[in-house]
């Protein structure tokens, strides 16, 4: 089995930054791709921006520009630094982790529990 925890969300204000993290532990073999997502009440789950395992970086259009997404394999983590916080930048993030346990062919995804992120005006 495969845990994932995230920390780093708050309050902040407009402006500010925010750095996430999502550490995974547990059987894991390799990692793949890492995800992070935010939701709003009433919204769906929206993708924030993905690494690959070689380091390839995409980034909703909402975030480019003041966010970076990173990993850290040795530590089996994915961050996500928000710089120029707004408003609507306000959601729950999700990380999401795609994990191969030992079986090469047995690839499956993780969710985090979610971190709040809140950003006054």
């Amino acid at each position: 089995q495969v845990q994932l925890v995230e920390s780093g969300g708050g309050l902040v204000q407009a402006g500010g930054s925010l750095r996430l993290s999502c550490a995974a532990s547990g059987t894991i073999s390799s990692i793949g791709s890492m995800y992070w997502y935010r939701q709003v009440p009433g919204k769906q789950r929206e993708l924030v921006a993905a690494i690959t395992s070689v380091g390839a970086t995409t980034y909703a259009d909402s975030v480019k520009g003041r966010s970076t997404v990173s990993r850290e394999n040795a530590k089996n983590t994915v961050y996500l630094q928000m710089n120029d916080l707004k408003p609507e930048d306000t959601a729950v993030y999700y990380c999401n982790i795609i994990v191969r346990a030992n079986h090469p062919s047995d690839w499956r995804s993780y969710w985090g529990q979610g971190t709040q992120v809140t950003v006054s005006s």
